[in-house]
């Protein structure tokens, strides 16, 4: 059914990018690398003495289930992660030889999660203990990164507090002590951390961490107030007011939504109430997360995001108690949701994320993804910060293309530059949208400036969906900009990637292909204004793994004039 919402619809907006393309400043970079030095000086040592704690106030619940298939390969003492399996006889942490992604789950507890669903106390205790104390025995008095990070220390002291019976139970006092009092020493070391870790998710953890610290930990009490200042600010700056996250990354927004139900626990260990902020940031959060996941609730890909399964996504809304419909237009987040029947499309129609807001993010600016009811009929290939290990670096930067979202290329280049250092560039910096809701279907029109500067065009892309959801017709125009004409002609393609089981079979007069879902629906795709092929492509699987997939591409050369080229999908059966 179609989210008949009486959300009030913005006929038309236009978002621009601010804040430039480039990362952090030569002056913020030595600000912060001149901070972490600091960590290592006598000064900051002495700051991180204090009273030894000799136990918890309280031991939070942690509301979510783990991964049984990494809880598994922990009773097998692995640690394994997107692919990535480490033997706790090899676990070296003054020599790590693991992935960035590896280190951070390993560094942050999370995976005590995983241990806890598999495992009953006594099985999972002395295997939590055996990780502890080797981590301990390392960082334990050593300040330095990635271990004493503002974001991984505030993750830490969630999965720490939440999973004490797991890292606690020893009959080994002296381990015990050390426990408390690292968590302790960290606590102190977030006091005047949590404010520096990168905005967002990063700032909003070490924020959580600090007043969990201060709730859980006997003493800490005045923190409360800090704290709670702290991550109202946070939250303030990552979080728009229609729910959804400064970075543009759905992926992000899980992260956070997460963290602060997580988060919530702590108040309600201690029976008091969680402040306003984080109670109307999920009430905000919860619907625009739901907005950019399909008929069958499973999240689409966007902003190097993979998909995630139905079932997690409705595990995770069930544990915030927020019951809202999802979302049909972020104003400021900028995807557009469009449903009726039984389809759902999703549309990109903003800028890309600054550089500072984000790493890993994606030139996907007016592109979409389709469903019809569970199945995914148009999708991205999504997954670049996603993937398992074993994808090359190079396969993980080409999912990051405009070329590997379904929207239109010209030239073969992305609309927004992608860096070699991972940043987005110049590019797309003004998306003009329009969109209209009547008893005849939903419809979107939407631009970007993405290829004025190097082409002279301005690319923009009307979808209308029918009020059956039957039918999606799309109008892709290549617009001169203005004083920027070229004389040559310039090459274009629109790619349209099939989800994972669609079969596409081209028609006799190769102007349209029939498309068989899994289920054995048909949609019918045609097109006019160029010409159709039918090739590869892949797509990032909820677990990180590749899988091969088709693509539909229109192909065509683009006059100094500008060109329009016309599409539908329709259903056949």
């Amino acid at each position: 059914m179609s989210d008949d919402t009486p959300e009030e619809i913005e006929e038309g907006k236009r978002l621009i990018r601010h804040g430039g393309s480039g990362g952090l400043s030569l002056a913020e970079r030595v600000s912060e690398r001149f901070r972490r030095l600091a960590w290592r000086t006598p000064l900051h040592a002495f700051r991180l003495r204090g009273r030894h704690p000799l136990k918890l106030i309280a031991v939070p619940e942690d509301p979510f289930l783990g991964d049984p298939r990494r809880g598994n390969a922990l009773l097998e003492e692995r640690v394994s992660f997107r692919g990535e399996s480490v033997a706790f006889a090899d676990l070296d942490f003054a020599k790590p030889s693991w992935s960035k992604p590896f280190g951070e789950h390993l560094h942050s507890f999370a995976w005590l999660r995983d241990l806890s669903t598999v495992a009953t106390r006594p099985i999972g205790v002395p295997i939590a203990e055996a990780l502890m104390r080797a981590w301990l025995a390392v960082h334990a008095e050593k300040v330095s990164e990635p271990a004493w990070g503002a974001e991984l220390w505030g993750r830490r002291i969630l999965h720490w507090t939440a999973h004490a019976p797991l890292i606690l139970s020893s009959s080994d006092l002296v381990y015990r002590s050390l426990v408390l009092n690292t968590l302790a020493r960290g606590a102190r070391h977030l006091d005047r951390a949590a404010d520096k870790a990168p905005a967002g998710v990063g700032r909003i953890a070490a924020w959580c961490g600090v007043i969990a610290a201060g709730l859980l930990i006997p003493g800490g009490d005045p923190r409360r107030q800090i704290g709670e200042d702290g991550l109202a600010r946070a939250i303030e700056q990552a979080v728009h007011e229609d729910g959804g996250v400064a970075a543009r990354a759905p992926a992000a927004q899980l992260d956070i939504i997460m963290l602060l139900t997580m988060f919530r626990e702590v108040y309600a260990a201690r029976r008091l109430a969680p402040p306003a902020a984080l109670s109307a940031a999920l009430g905000r959060m919860v619907p625009a997360l739901q907005g950019v996941c399909h008929a069958d609730h499973g999240l689409s890909s966007w902003q190097g995001g993979g998909p995630v399964r139905p079932a997690r996504i409705d595990e995770i809304v069930a544990a915030t108690g927020v019951r809202a419909r999802p979302l049909r237009q972020a104003r400021d987040w900028g995807y557009q949701r469009l449903a009726q029947g039984e389809a759902v499309v999703i549309v990109d129609a903003a800028p890309p994320p600054i550089a500072q807001l984000t790493a890993g993010g994606c030139a996907s600016t007016l592109a979409f993804e389709m469903s019809d009811g569970a199945e995914r009929l148009v999708v991205n290939c999504g997954g670049a910060r996603a993937a398992i290990a074993q994808i090359p670096q190079a396969l993980a930067d080409g999912l990051r293309t405009t070329a590997a979202h379904s929207t239109l290329v010209i030239g073969d280049s992305n609309s927004t530059a992608i860096h070699p250092d991972g940043t987005l560039g110049r590019g797309v910096g003004e998306v003009e949208q329009a969109r209209q809701e009547s008893a005849g279907g939903s419809r979107i029109e939407a631009s970007h400036d993405g290829y004025a500067r190097r082409f002279g065009f301005l690319h923009r892309r009307q979808l209308v969906l029918a009020a059956d959801g039957r039918e999606l017709r799309g109008d892709d125009m290549l617009l001169p900009a203005g004083k920027r004409r070229k004389s040559a002609a310039t090459n274009f393609a629109i790619r349209f990637h099939l989800g994972a089981g669609v079969e596409a079979a081209p028609t006799a007069d190769g102007m349209a292909a029939l498309l068989r879902l899994p289920s054995g629906k048909l949609w019918q795709f045609r097109c006019r204004g160029g010409v159709l092929a039918i090739e590869e492509s892949l797509w990032i699987d909820p677990d990180g793994c590749p899988v091969s997939t088709q693509q539909i591409v229109i192909s065509g050369e683009a006059s100094a004039g500008g060109e329009t080229i016309g599409w539908a999908l329709k259903r056949a059966s």
